[in-house]
């Protein structure tokens, strides 16, 4: 199904009964939620796919940004610089500077997105990558550790928490920036959200809201399982 057919439009007036809540266009109904599954099923597809997309190319770019950052302390003003620079720019100015390079296509949804979360991976990676205390990547060395063994087996490992906190934060805003992206027909249940609102369908809009948090808080939890199972000593420390 293509994004154009995930909207739904109002139904008219005189197409149930009186005790049909979708003719009185109420706000909580029962009847939207199984008349319209498939669309609904649609779009929160198109919404995780968008949002998973984005979140792991931003992460694969922000890595080596904060490594580099954290390596050359030169870089580090320049890439925190443009990170913020880009976080500044309103999502509906950033689609239309993105607009002449990728059209009106997903991508253009994505890669807003991928720049969207660079501030907020790139500063927690780099928070972490700092945190790490000076006498452990002293006594790796002298265990024979090398540039790249102690980044993936030392740094890396105890910048966990710190990376997983920003990765959190940029996906749970990733879930919301979504919906931003029906205006170019690819906005998951932003495109309901948007129709809805065009046709004033209190059903829908209430629906893909509420959906939109639930994917929310259920990204969250999902990453903060996977922090304690990937950082046990952490719970450890807390404890």
């Amino acid at each position: 199904m293509t994004a154009g057919q995930l909207t739904a439009v109002l139904p008219p007036a005189d197409a149930g009964a009186p005790h049909d809540c979708l003719a009185r266009n109420e706000w909580i109904c029962g009847e939207y939620l199984s008349t319209r599954r498939q669309i609904l099923w649609d779009a929160v597809v198109q919404h995780l796919q968008l949002t998973a997309v984005s979140v792991v190319i931003g992460l694969a770019v922000a890595l080596p940004l904060a490594v580099a950052a954290r390596r050359w302390r030169w870089a580090a003003g320049p890439v925190l610089g443009v990170t913020t620079v880009l976080y500044t720019i309103p999502s509906l100015a950033m689609f239309s500077l993105l607009l002449p390079v990728y059209g009106l296509s997903a991508t253009l949804v994505v890669a807003g997105l991928v720049l969207y979360s660079l501030t907020l991976l790139v500063r927690n990676i780099l928070a972490g990558l700092r945190a790490v205390p000076d006498e452990t990547r002293q006594a790796a060395r002298g265990m024979g550790y090398g540039p790249v063994r102690l980044l993936l087996a030392v740094e890396l490992p105890l910048a966990l928490p710190a990376a997983m906190a920003g990765l959190r934060i940029a996906t749970v805003s990733a879930v919301s920036l979504v919906t931003v992206g029906a205006i170019v027909g690819y906005g998951g249940l932003g495109n309901l959200i948007y129709s809805g609102m065009n046709t004033y369908f209190k059903a829908q809009v209430l629906t893909a809201s509420v959906l939109c948090v639930i994917i929310a808080i259920a990204a969250d939890l999902v990453l903060l399982l996977a922090q304690r199972l990937l950082a046990p000593w952490t719970r450890a420390v807390r404890a």
